[in-house]
């Protein structure tokens, strides 16, 4: 059997900029693709663009808070980044379609 994994503090450089760099972009997109997917898009009123608008910090947190899960700084930027491309593409396409 291979040895347990154990969390340490080596590589957090790497791992809190991921989560904050990357962190913030994804947090932005998700709440992108919230408003485009929702009725009435990017123009349903003020009460959608404020909770948009609040809805990036709790999600930005989050990543950030999850980003000491990985078991590396590259790990955590490929994984980051990687989903960035994707949450963006679904966005291009939702623009897109809508």
């Amino acid at each position: 059997m291979s040895a347990a994994f154990t969390y340490s503090a080596k590589g957090w450089l790497g791992k809190a900029s991921a989560g904050v760099i990357l962190g913030f972009t994804l947090a932005l997109g998700f709440t992108g693709l919230f408003v485009w997917l929702t009725p009435d898009g990017l123009m349903a009123g003020s009460g959608k663009t404020q909770f948009a608008m609040w809805l990036v910090a709790p999600i930005w947190c989050g990543i950030a808070s999850f980003c000491f899960l990985f078991r590396s700084g590259i790990r955590a930027w490929l994984w980051l980044g990687g989903a960035n491309i994707v949450v963006f593409a679904l966005l291009a396409i939702a623009k897109s379609v809508g």
